[in-house]
């Protein structure tokens, strides 16, 4: 060897070790653990794949209820229970003007282990039905959360109607843009925005300039989020996972934190 080569390891040698990257803990707040699932996946194997995706905490409905109630089980510390008003996929179109499902909502929620209703599905024209004006006096007098995946318009309908209500809207509407989120973020502050699926926040790894002001300006209204939505997904939950974590590392750490986690956890505490 050199003493020229000897010099060139030396120098390395006294270089400092690259920084391991940024992993943030996740609370993941939209999960389902629905029937179709249940045969491919235990309790136990759901944890697990959870737990090594980074995720301590989530939020998950199923459809029926019983899926959230096997996991809540088994880790009442790390599953927060929405109860989602579907019985069967069957009540995904009718649940509005359903008042037997209003019924088994109201005798669900005698459990009290719940911090939210849906995730459910709905309409601009569905606002003022029946018994979506039923959970929203149940939310309001319990202090719950409505999970509502609806779109940009339904979403502004129900916070006008229903002022007193705390809203979780699902993948920011699935294609409303970072601009729309935004006047909706900023004019109504019972508005809380979850990102699964939304993709498009960090097309090709790269945190849209748009989202990431968004981001910087409101750090406490948003959640991330994965949607097992079928059972096939739950073999995209770490992957899905790793990306968020991608594009949280472009954000303040302290923005990226609160995305990350601590929304999750100030929203819906440990009991």
């Amino acid at each position: 060897m050199t003493r020229l080569s000897v010099l060139l390891l030396a120098a390395l040698a006294l270089l400092p070790a690259p920084a391991a990257a940024q992993v943030f803990p996740l609370f993941d707040s939209h999960i389902h653990y629905s029937r179709p699932d249940w045969d491919a996946y235990t309790p136990e194997r759901i944890l697990s794949i959870l737990a090594k995706a980074g995720v301590r905490r989530a939020l998950v409905s199923s459809t029926p209820d019983d899926g959230t109630l096997k996991l809540y089980e088994k880790a009442p510390a790390g599953i927060v229970p929405s109860l989602r008003p579907y019985r069967t996929r069957d009540d995904m179109g009718s649940w509005p003007r359903d008042p037997a499902v209003g019924a088994y909502v109201e005798e669900r929620l005698k459990r009290g282990i719940y911090r939210a209703i849906g995730e459910m599905h709905f309409g601009v024209a569905d606002v003022p039905a029946p018994v979506v004006k039923q959970f929203a006096a149940l939310a309001a007098d319990r202090t719950l959360f409505l999970w509502c995946h609806i779109d940009d318009a339904t979403v502004e309908a129900m916070l006008k109607t229903y002022p007193g209500v705390k809203i979780l809207w699902a993948h920011a509407g699935m294609s409303a843009p970072a601009a729309r989120v935004a006047e909706l973020v900023s004019r109504y502050p019972m508005l809380w925005v979850e990102l699964a699926l939304r993709t498009d926040v960090a097309s090709g790894g790269t945190l849209d300039p748009e989202w990431r002001a968004l981001f910087v300006r409101h750090p406490d209204r948003f959640l991330i989020g994965t949607d097992t939505w079928v059972t096939s997904r739950w073999e995209s939950v770490g992957a899905a996972s790793d990306a968020v974590q991608v594009w949280l590392r472009q954000l303040p750490r302290d923005v990226a934190e609160q995305i990350a986690w601590k929304n999750g956890e100030r929203l819906f505490p440990p009991p």
